[in-house]
């Protein structure tokens, strides 16, 4: 029964990595972007969220209408102002300047917030659990893996039933054919960015809630978001959810054999995986 218990919570902590990764899966997809501040961001969700609480004395979860759209502001016009200068055949640029926007983004939460943890309360919901046969599930990790399949319906939605989703296609199949046929590429981008920030929002309200944190654990963050986005496959959302749902099963199993083991284990499924599929299990560029 333990076991059956780690696989489970696995599966739900799955979907907390299933949003670390949605957003980077999301514009890698649409401008083959790598975001290295990809990390930092969620973070400095989680901060604005700590903020909005505190000076609202609201709950995170309320907090999410103010810090989603504010951080989808924040994203377009980072892409309008400078991640659309970066943009082209070379791959370097962009992760130069994502890379001097998490050394700026860590230095600036250091600054404002201090190095001490934070943790977002959510009063009752972090303890409360259901019982489920013999398990015991907390309704925190549940309520985050139903939040996590719900973003990524969404996501699959605006990609394939609406306007701006044949937008984003288009614009990922051949950007200046696009730009031809009267789209503007720059627009566009702007709007896959805010989109991605919109979900890295809820991603980091959910991490302050589940975790305390602080200004330097943007890296480790950002590995597993990429770990779940390479195990599922580039560009495919689903595939996401599937590599989150892999990586955090394999931690807690990993976990419960050694508590050491918990962090190897998910970078030894990651190296398994890249080892025998090199491009993902699901590999589907989302166009």
């Amino acid at each position: 029964m333990d076991w059956i218990s780690a696989l489970v919570q696995g599966t739900l902590l799955g979907g907390l990595y299933a949003l670390f990764a949605a957003g980077l899966s999301l514009i890698f997809g649409v401008m083959r972007l790598v975001n290295i501040a990809h990390g930092d961001l969620i973070v400095l969700a989680a901060y604005m969220g700590l903020s909005t609480t505190v000076m609202l004395g609201i709950h995170p979860f309320v907090a999410l209408l103010i810090v989603i759209p504010a951080m989808a502001g924040a994203g377009y016009c980072l892409q309008r102002a400078v991640l659309n200068q970066t943009l082209g055949d070379d791959i370097l640029p962009p992760l130069l300047v994502t890379f001097g926007l998490s050394v700026i983004l860590q230095n600036a939460l250091l600054e404002g917030y201090s190095a001490d943890p934070q943790k977002l309360s959510a009063g009752g919901v972090e303890t409360a659990s259901v019982q489920l046969g013999g398990l015991s599930i907390g309704v925190l990790p549940l309520l985050t893996f139903l939040i996590a399949v719900a973003v990524i319906a969404g996501l699959q939605f605006i990609f394939y039933r609406t306007a701006i989703g044949r937008a984003f296609r288009a614009v990922s199949d051949n950007a200046d054919i696009a730009q031809l046929m009267g789209l503007n590429k720059a627009h566009i981008f702007g709007l896959a960015m805010a989109l991605a920030l919109a979900v890295t929002a809820i991603a980091g309200i959910l991490l302050g809630v589940r975790t305390s944190f602080d200004p330097s654990v943007g890296g480790a963050r950002l590995i597993f978001g990429f770990e779940a986005v390479i195990i599922g496959g580039l560009g495919n959302l689903w595939g996401t959810l599937a590599g989150g749902v892999i990586l955090g099963v394999a931690q807690t199993l990993g976990a419960k054999v050694d508590p050491g083991w918990q962090l190897l284990a998910g970078h030894v499924a990651f190296l398994v995986v890249l080892a025998v599929r090199p491009n993902g299990l699901f590999p589907r560029v989302a166009h």
